[in-house]
């Protein structure tokens, strides 16, 4: 690259101004220093930039194609400023979050305290929804769905990929030896959550595709949390996202079963989204780094 960065914003104070005169005005740099600039970038580029003529100048077709990526760069750079100067700024003002029941409960709640304590000057309100996607246009910063997105305009990080697996509780498989198979799962399900209540379910038995019904003699629920509770009381087997059991497996309240069925890991996987924007807000940006420490 043979021209200099620094010249850009005298090259664009001059289209925007459309003399030297008035650019040199308004940067309050003298006007030889302009002219100078213009010539100098000009002869590096090798191409005419403006257009003179006795009284003004007019950008030539290739000086408004340079102008454009002239502003964009210095667009970038105020941004790059601007981020560093909010990276450094105490997050202040309220931020609106959308989390799923569960996982605002189950994950969230509990460390809600730590982050008011580190950032007192945000004031969160959170709605507890399972439809927070649909609320970002208008009303919240940022949502946390379940499953695989949709809207491709929405800027995504994802916080937990965690399997869906099938559980049951020690005493309900002591009274119900299981069998192998689709069939023999079928009819231990008794509840599951509503978004998995299918009747053409997708799953994979010894990873071949397959189909599960889900859909009838099976309660629906829209809380896995629920279903978890009414797993552990004896409720049959269901399908949980792993990271809703990890303790109760872990102590042998639940146990995991049928594990040659698996599904898609996208069906529990939860999504941190929010709209996108050029620019994050400070408070915005701690509030996803906290989510992702949660879920680690």
């Amino acid at each position: 690259m043979g021209w200099k960065l620094d010249d850009l914003p005298i090259f664009v104070a001059i289209a925007e101004q459309g003399s030297i005169t008035a650019a040199a005005d308004v940067l309050a740099v003298p006007k030889s220093t302009v002219s100078t600039v213009l010539a100098r970038l000009e002869r590096d580029l090798g191409v005419r930039l403006m257009a003179r003529t006795s009284r003004n100048l007019r950008l030539t077709a290739e000086g408004g194609t340079f102008l454009r990526h002239a502003q964009a760069i210095l667009e970038q750079a105020r941004e790059a400023d601007t981020t560093m100067a909010g990276m450094r700024a105490e997050p202040t003002g309220r931020l609106a979050v959308a989390l799923p029941p569960a996982f605002c409960q189950e994950i969230v709640a509990p460390r809600l305290a730590a982050f008011r304590a580190r950032y007192p000057r945000i004031a969160l309100e959170l709605i507890v929804t399972s439809r927070g996607a649909g609320l970002l246009r208008d009303q919240v910063d940022l949502a946390v769905v379940v499953g695989p997105l949709e809207d491709s305009d929405l800027v995504s990080r994802t916080l937990l990929a965690g399997p869906l697996i099938w559980v049951a509780s020690p005493a309900y498989l002591a009274r119900n030896p299981l069998a192998e198979g689709l069939e023999a799962l079928r009819n231990h399900v008794q509840i599951c959550e509503h978004r998995y209540g299918l009747a053409r379910l997708p799953v994979r038995v010894a990873g071949d595709p397959a189909q599960i019904d889900l859909a009838q003699g099976v309660w629906h629920v829209n809380s896995p949390l629920a279903v978890r509770e009414a797993v552990l009381a004896g409720a049959g087997v269901a399908p949980l996202p792993q990271h809703y059991c990890r303790s109760q497996i872990a102590n042998g309240r639940l146990i995991q079963v049928f594990t040659q069925i698996t599904f898609d890991i996208a069906a529990s996987t939860l999504t941190a989204v929010y709209l996108s924007r050029r620019l994050m807000s400070p408070r915005l940006r701690v509030f996803l780094d906290f989510l992702s420490e949660a879920c680690r």
